[in-house]
């Protein structure tokens, strides 16, 4: 009978319950892709991970990551959440203060500086790919999108600021609006998802923005962030994502390219809020090296809270 341990965590937050659960399967080995799915399915939070050893010898270790629907090459509050676990379950030798590892993904290996005090990590800072501008939709798109996501199109054009394509390892579509009321309205049940997924296809043929699309503003609610999102992605089988890692870095390399919050060379510091409507409050620190037209590298930071622990067998 196949029986594999698995750690649950709440990442981008400092509290239990808060920013996005992620279930974690250190020993995966023996497990094939349509095991591995069906496990996310079964766990039903917006990523699962399944850790292997590594097959590219600059990497400490191999991690797969699927969604209740599908798997991803890439993604935020996964990476963060495995590199912590597997710290603190031992797995990684830490040095302080910093101690980096390597995660070997689906696109490619990537590094992450894990910070250190008293033989714990704090604090989790992945490294994101150099960012990639892809297309601005036009009016008529924006027009299409507001109806979809049920808002009115001023919604979206008053702000000034476009709506555009934007990739540090996954395409997803940013959408600005013009206050915290505009992103408060929002709500998954509210969504034609038929009409979403065609401005997908329109804008993005070959992935389709992987299907997500991240709604923002810069009024928020917390005095000390610069930006309020929210993140939906029904066809992945997330209604409503609480903290959306990969999103967050295309997130800050979209604000800076766009002069949206001004640069700071040479590393523009950011704070994102998310999760707040749907009771999962998350902050995700960014950081963006370069200026608007030469934006070189974007990362994500965040804490990470332990919550339980279990078996699966079958």
């Amino acid at each position: 009978m196949p029986r594999y341990t698995f750690y649950q965590a709440d990442v981008f937050t400092d509290q239990a319950f808060g920013g996005n659960p992620l279930a974690v399967f250190p020993d995966a080995d023996g497990l094939d892709t349509a095991q591995m799915q069906r496990i996310a399915r079964e766990m039903n939070l917006s990523e699962t991970t399944f850790v292997f050893p590594p097959g590219d010898p600059q990497a400490d270790f191999k991690v797969r990551i699927f969604t209740p629907a599908s798997e991803l090459p890439f993604a935020g509050h996964p990476v963060v959440g495995t590199h912590w676990m597997l710290a603190h379950l031992g797995r990684i030798a830490l040095t302080e203060p910093v101690t980096t590892v390597r995660l070997e993904l689906g696109v490619g290996v990537r590094a992450s500086a894990l910070h250190v005090e008293d033989g714990r990590v704090t604090r989790v800072v992945m490294d994101h790919q150099r960012p990639q501008f892809g297309a601005t939709a036009s009016a008529e798109q924006v027009e299409r999108l507001a109806h979809a996501l049920n808002l009115s199109p001023a919604a979206i054009t008053d702000t000034g600021w476009p709506v555009r394509v934007v990739s540090t390892g996954v395409w997803q579509l940013f959408v600005p609006v013009r206050s915290l009321a505009d992103a408060q309205e929002l709500g998954i049940n509210r969504i034609d998802t038929g009409a979403l997924g065609a401005i997908f296809a329109e804008l993005d043929p070959e992935t389709h923005c992987h299907d997500s699309v991240m709604v923002l503003t810069r009024e928020t609610v917390q005095a000390d962030a610069d930006v309020h999102t929210r993140m939906f992605a029904p066809a992945l089988g997330v209604g409503e994502d609480p903290a959306t890692g990969s999103a967050t870095g295309g997130l800050g390399a979209y604000l800076v390219e766009h002069g949206i919050v001004p640069a700071t060379p040479p590393t523009t510091h950011l704070m994102a809020e998310q999760g707040l409507e749907i009771h999962r409050p998350s902050r995700l620190g960014i950081e963006v090296d370069g200026t608007p037209g030469n934006v070189e590298m974007v990362r994500v930071s965040g804490q990470v809270v332990p919550l339980l622990e279990g078996v699966l067998e079958w």
